[in-house]
């Protein structure tokens, strides 16, 4: 049943609940809550040395609490834009500016967390950790998509497995579950837009999908 979830999970629109990260400075029940979620992402790697996990948990955390104020800085300024500036096309210029400013530093921060990581976790452990703060959603689905086109070629296979791993680096910098789950549903519409030019009806496709899994569950009774 879990599997069976999970396949249908993985083609859905992705709608996530609107958990959001970013909280009112570091308070000390939001530095354990960061904490919390980092060592659930530590957890499954299983490191041996307890040094490593607490480091490892720390730089998780900190990118989370990093986030949120980066985040939070831009939300409070954009509020102060709608509020005082009446005009319609100038507060849309100062609001694309905020934005545009706020995923500077957004990307200097991924890029700095991403270094930190390199230096106690190696390329498949850092993907983990994506994985961790995206919920899994890449690699479930991909599982998904195999499973509904099992006749895929490798070349339409590496073009899904590409764009879900540009939409994971966009949504690990999510601000909530369901800005997260937004990245990956806007990668997934360019994914169907190309199996439709490859020739796939993704309908009728999607239909044939669940009924082979719904028998797949009633085989398994």
């Amino acid at each position: 049943m879990k599997m069976y979830k999970k396949l249908v999970v993985a083609l859905m629109l992705f709608v996530g609940s609107n958990v959001v990260l970013a909280q009112s400075g570091n308070d000390a029940e939001y530095v354990k809550v960061t904490n919390e979620r980092a060592q659930k992402i530590v957890d499954v790697l299983k490191l041996q040395s307890q040094e490593d996990q607490l480091a490892v948990r720390d730089i998780i955390a900190e990118q989370y609490r990093s986030l949120s104020k980066i985040q939070e800085a831009r939300d409070a300024k954009i509020a102060e834009v709608k509020k005082s500036v009446t005009d319609k096309e100038q507060q849309q210029k100062e609001v694309d500016k905020l934005n545009n400013d706020t995923d500077k530093k957004i990307m200097s921060l991924h890029k700095s967390y991403l270094k930190k990581l390199s230096k106690k976790l190696n390329n498949s452990q850092i993907v983990q950790v994506k994985d961790g703060m995206t919920y899994g959603v890449l690699p479930i689905t991909v599982l998904g998509y195999n499973d509904m086109l099992p006749n895929l070629t490798n070349e339409q296979k590496k073009y899904i497995y590409d764009a879900l791993v540009e939409a994971r680096e966009h949504a690990m910098d999510g601000g909530s579950s369901k800005e997260k789950h937004a990245w990956f549903g806007k990668y997934k519409g360019r994914i169907n837009n190309y199996l439709s030019k490859q020739g796939y009806d993704l309908n009728k496709e999607s239909t044939d999908w669940h009924k082979r899994l719904e028998e797949r569950e009633k085989n398994k009774k």
